[in-house]
């Protein structure tokens, strides 16, 4: 009897383990049934494609950016949609890790938990999936980016719609080219990076807005206090340098101006621990994410840094590393008081019968900065384009907005950029857009910026 009693126990307990395996592998099923069955070792299941994708993409307007013919995946009959939307829709083979045909592979295929890929008819058309993004608008980005790298992005901060996501270097996903996988001419390099998620690069003086948050919540005198700039400022025997010697400035022009002089000052005067926690409030140091890809990290760090060091970070040089996706969400949070408004890319996914099965919509994000000074950069911001940029660049938007000029070395020109974003209420659009080597920001970024601004405000 006790024999039979312990070989009892020990089936029960086998049994239960049985159980237990069986509710997690079908949890699992029900959960990641999708993914596992378009797996790129799953390729006889979607003809030899990495996307896994049946189901069309569509930009917010119902334009179709991708769709499957004929067991081949095809893209846009426009050239420029198809560079532009490159990045945001993605490649055939998969090699655009941020693209929707890769992350929303599961969701494009059609599967579900009851029939897997095949519908009960046996086959499958898969889901449509409709982004925010307008192709129009970044087209425009596109055209004004031209053969020059960069990025460009623009978000409704109320509704967190991302309506323009573009960068550059492309190619066209419809006409690979033959050695894009092999040149070793560097004549590719970067083409597969959404440089508005995955690049970090020297910011300049937009960075100026950090050390301007720190000086509104340190310096209580801020407003009445001047700052005389000869052209240059030596400090711990390094010289800090302008454009030029713009005389005695009080803190809202020193920003206008963009005065390295005043902001290295300032800097310095505020401390390294202070900078360094205003930095990370403001969203440095770690990553956000777009529909779960997440972004890479803008970077301020001065720890150990020589008083000249401090001086040149709080500019937005020496070790300074801003991502385009984080200052557009930066600038969202400003123009909302300091909370942001979540981005999201997808605005539903459908199925076959025309059931949406996935609807995007707005979400609170994080606080970035307190609402008392987010309210004052807004003041400051405006007085830069009112004073300096021009209200013309961006008319009846009441647009505040900051220049940057990434100085990068190695005989290159800077990585020119403008963030900023809009006050009226019929145009909540922030945006971040960035230019490579180039010379000016206003001719180059202010450009870009512009016309995303005017051509968003004709999007209802």
């Amino acid at each position: 009897m006790k024999t039979t009693g312990t070989r009892s126990f020990i089936l029960y307990i086998l049994c239960a383990g049985f159980a237990a395996g069986l509710c997690v592998f079908l949890y699992g099923l029900f959960v990641n049934g999708g993914n596992w069955a378009v797996q790129p070792f799953n390729k006889h299941i979607s003809g030899g494609s990495s996307v896994s994708a049946e189901g069309r993409v569509l930009d917010r307007s119902g334009v179709v950016l991708a769709e499957s013919e004929n067991g081949k995946r095809v893209y846009s009959n426009d050239e420029t949609v198809r560079r532009a939307m490159l990045h945001a829709v993605g490649d055939t083979q998969g090699y655009i890790s941020t693209g929707v045909q890769y992350n929303f592979r599961a969701e494009l295929s059609g599967y579900n938990f009851v029939t897997g890929l095949a519908s009960p008819t046996g086959q499958s058309s898969g889901n449509d999936l409709r982004l925010t993004l307008d192709s129009g608008l970044c087209s425009l980005a596109r055209q004004q980016l031209g053969s020059r790298n960069g990025a460009a992005a623009l978000y409704n901060y109320k509704t967190g719609e991302m309506l323009c996501m573009v960068s550059t270097p492309d190619y066209d996903p419809a006409n690979p080219p033959k050695d894009l996988t092999t040149d070793q001419t560097g004549k590719y390099d970067g083409v597969f990076v959404n440089k508005v998620l995955s690049s970090s690069l020297t910011p300049g003086s937009i960075f100026k807005l950090v050390t301007s948050a720190a000086a509104i919540e340190q310096i209580k005198d801020l407003d009445s206090r001047t700052w005389n700039c000869n052209g240059s400022v030596t400090i711990n025997g390094n010289k800090i340098t302008d454009m030029r010697a713009y005389g005695k400035l009080d803190f809202k022009n020193a920003l206008a101006k963009s005065s390295n002089v005043a902001f290295s000052q300032i800097a310095i005067e505020l401390g390294a621990d202070t900078m360094t926690a205003m930095a990370n409030e403001m969203g440095f140091n770690r990553t956000f994410a777009l529909e779960g890809i997440p972004s890479a990290k803008s970077v301020y760090n001065v720890n150990g840094a020589q008083p000249q060091e401090l001086g040149w970070s709080g500019v937005g040089q020496f070790t300074d590393l801003a991502n385009p996706y984080h200052m557009m969400i930066l600038m969202g949070a400003i123009a909302n008081g300091g909370t942001y408004v979540q981005p999201y890319l997808v605005q539903n996914v459908s199925n076959s019968f025309g059931f949406r099965t996935v609807t995007g919509s707005a979400k609170t994000g994080g606080q970035l900065l307190s609402p008392e000074t987010a309210a004052k950069l807004t003041t400051y911001m405006r007085y830069d384009v009112t004073s300096d940029y021009g209200d013309g660049l961006f008319p009846g938007m009441k647009v505040s907005a900051k220049t940057g000029t990434g100085e990068i070395g190695s005989g290159k020109k800077p990585n020119c950029w403008m963030v900023g974003f809009s006050s009226d209420e019929k145009t909540p659009f922030a945006f971040a857009v960035l230019v490579e080597n180039q010379n000016s920001s206003i001719a180059s970024a202010g450009k870009l910026a512009s016309a995303l601004m005017r051509a968003a405000a004709k999007i209802s």
